[in-house]
């Protein structure tokens, strides 16, 4: 059992909820997958192994991801929400196409000082980071 599989564990029964094969299923799926993935597309994937498993199983699993800190939900302006791996990722940034919705993820060691000092400033405990950049991409400005 490997560490994201020990954490969903733990939230299931923390929330006295079932440990189920589906489940199990689609963070196997979620886990192989890279960037930032919707709802509609890791069901599209988990279809390709497992037909009977449902949409609303993937998108009330993700739900569940996310509650237990193992996937952030991502928006970047485009009304659907993205889904990428949490557990162990070291805090990082986005910067999104408008043109063609790209995005790619960054980690800026100033901006984290940065971050850490109004942090320490203003005496808050954070929940939660996120800072992204909208523009359009080389491909798109051509």
């Amino acid at each position: 059992m490997n560490n994201e599989e020990k954490i969903l564990n733990e939230y299931l029964q923390r929330r006295g909820l079932k440990r189920t094969g589906q489940r199990s299923r689609i963070l196997d799926v979620f886990l192989s997958t890279t960037g930032h993935i919707s709802a509609y597309e890791l069901h599209a994937l988990i279809k390709k192994r497992y037909s009977n498993i449902g949409f609303s199983t993937v998108y009330r699993t993700l739900r569940i991801f996310v509650e237990s800190e193992l996937a952030r939900e991502v928006n970047f302006g485009d009304g659907q929400a993205r889904y990428e791996k949490a557990f162990k990722k070291r805090t990082h940034g986005h910067i999104i196409c408008t043109g063609c919705g790209k995005a790619e993820e960054f980690i800026s060691e100033a901006i984290e000082s940065e971050q850490d000092q109004i942090i320490a400033k203003f005496a808050y405990k954070p929940q939660g980071y996120r800072f992204e950049i909208y523009g359009l991409c080389r491909a798109c400005q051509k």
